[in-house]
């Protein structure tokens, strides 16, 4: 592949700033934090950092909830440090990557405030309002996606508002060239400091439909999801495209856009020359369990042939038009080592075999924080122990289903957005060296053996696994670059494939059972063992969990 940009050659790592590194001992993390860590990113081999937004927000939903889109939360430092970190960090090889929140503002951002005083101001028209039902209630029965009507009244303007999200994050008006202009240029603005591109929240609920309609209820609650009734719709991509033209063109840097409900068969549409974006999340491969709505208490089974069916799909779908972003965690998300293997496995296994994944599958990989140490899911024993303002929803969605607490809990414990929000583990010292203070989250109970420095001492870590797998990759062309062809389509325990570029082929074989099985008889004459997350081989079989990277020079 010629002409491969600096982003298809790196690997990103994500920090989420609350829970990556305190330096004030207030219990959250900070930009000071994250400079002091661009040691350990580079030591990674990360090309590039994307952080969570760190702008001026009331922090109803950790910082997905914004109130200036040019300024730096407090809590997190200034727009000094801002700048300071994306210097330095250019010295170390990395660039930063922002997080752009355009679906929504906060309820306390000056834009929203004004437009909510009247109907016939200048901002009147930045949101979206509705009058009510004959009978007062909600313009329609759409359910927001933290749970709750998607609709919020307004006494003084005598409308609801929407919102996808919470009801502190009122959807902007998109339909309003000026809306799109002042976003613009507050990308633009960023642009114009050297950051090295932008990751795009919730970017599928942009466009809303021309008619406002009820839907099928599809919970005991009455509502129905409002992102079936609004995501993806026909139109979005015109304003993309202008996105595109007026803040991305032109720069050395890359996109990727959170869309969730486009698939593999439609990413030639949203990426590629002629897509509006570089890559995009799409989540077929995370929302197995979820084939239509995410409610955590109507979760469905799923087997590894679902997951290698939509991985495989998204590879073919970029294979000649545009670039994935391969993740198995993100925040969001639960720990993968929780999420793609049974329960009851190696932990340590489990987090080397989605590594040796991550890494050989065609696109950029995205590390999410921790996941590089193998840090797992919580379960704590109360809802109120939980922050995630979506927990909370789905609890009592699920209590209004019929669930008990305790199975109301359960789902929680699997699915809520806290198990990957809780902080990093640096050291064994208390609060796992995050902070000196009380920490925001509590921090996992096996700190003390999963942590940087200890995993930075042992060679056998999957920590250093990671460093190796990296630092291999990129000086790999059939990685990087090659083709991609899945083996053993069928099989429920093993996922296997190819990666290949001229004579130089790569193959992964990973088992994601807990049996130990026989070795398929797939490996080219003069396969080289190259990585394997067992000490030693065991001929003629895989073990529970095995991960195996081989190279063949043909």
């Amino acid at each position: 592949m010629e002409n491969r940009k600096w982003w298809q050659n790196t690997v990103v790592y994500q920090v989420y700033p609350k829970s990556f590194a305190d330096t004030t001992g207030n219990g959250t993390g900070d930009i000071q934090g994250i400079l002091g860590k661009l040691d350990y990113l580079e030591s990674l081999g990360v090309g590039a950092i994307w952080l969570t937004p760190v702008y001026s927000s009331p922090m109803v939903d950790n910082g997905y909830d914004i109130s200036d889109y040019c300024g730096i939360d407090p809590s997190y430092g200034t727009m000094e440090d801002m700048e300071e970190l994306i210097r330095a960090a250019k010295e170390h090889g990395i660039r930063i990557v922002m997080d752009l929140v355009y679906n929504h503002s906060s309820n306390q951002h000056p834009w929203f405030q004004e437009s909510c005083r009247s109907r016939d101001n200048e901002k009147s028209d930045w949101y979206i309002w509705r009058d009510a039902k004959p009978d007062g209630r909600p313009p329609t029965n759409w359910r927001g996606i933290f749970g709750g009507s998607a609709w919020t009244w307004c006494e003084a303007r005598q409308q609801y508002y929407l919102h996808t999200f919470a009801e502190q994050q009122p959807d902007l008006n998109w339909e309003n060239p000026e809306v799109r202009q002042a976003l613009y240029d507050a990308a633009n603005f960023w642009l114009d400091r050297g950051v090295g591109g932008f990751r795009i929240d919730a970017i599928t609920y942009i466009k809303k439909p021309g008619e406002f309609l009820d839907g099928e209820p599809d919970a005991a609650d009455g509502m129905v999801s409002v992102h079936a009734m609004t995501a993806n719709t026909k139109g979005i991509l015109e304003f993309l495209h202008e996105f595109r033209r007026e803040v991305f063109d032109g720069h050395d840097i890359f996109t990727v856009a959170e869309a969730n409900g486009v698939g593999p068969a439609e990413l030639s549409d949203w990426v590629g020359e002629k897509g509006a974006f570089d890559m995009l999340f799409e989540f077929s491969h995370m929302c197995l369990q979820f084939p239509e709505v995410e409610t955590w208490c109507k979760e469905c089974p799923w087997k590894l042939t679902d997951l290698k069916r939509a991985l495989s799909d998204s590879q073919k779908a970029t294979a000649k038009n545009g670039w994935y972003p391969i993740f198995f965690e993100n925040h969001d998300q639960p720990r993968s080592v929780n999420q793609f293997f049974p329960h009851g496995g190696d932990k340590k296994l489990a987090a080397k075999a989605i590594a040796a994944v991550l890494m050989t599958l065609r696109g950029t990989p995205f590390v999410y924080e921790g996941q590089e140490l193998g840090m797992e899911n919580v379960a704590w024993d109360s809802i109120d122990c939980y922050d995630d303002i979506s927990s909370h929803g789905q609890y009592e969605l699920a209590l209004q289903e019929g669930f008990s607490e305790r199975e109301a809990l359960s789902f929680v414990h699997t699915y809520s957005r806290d198990n990957a929000r809780t902080p990093m583990q640096w050291t064994a010292e208390r609060n796992a060296g995050f902070t000196s203070g009380k920490p925001w989250l509590p921090v996992q109970e096996g700190y003390a053996s999963c942590n940087a420095a200890v995993e930075d001492g042992d060679p056998d870590s999957v920590l250093n696994w990671y460093r190796r797998l990296i630092q291999w990759r990129q000086g790999n062309e059939a990685v990087l670059c090659g083709a991609y062809e899945e083996l053993l389509a069928e099989s429920e325990e093993i996922y296997a494939f190819f990666r290949s570029s001229g004579n130089r082929k790569v193959c992964t074989v990973v088992n994601f059972s807990l049996q130990e099985i026989p070795f398929p008889d797939i490996l080219p004459k003069g396969a080289r063992r190259m990585f394997g997350n067992y000490a030693e081989e065991k001929e003629g079989c895989l073990r529970a969990q095995e991960a195996v990277i081989y190279e063949v020079q043909e």
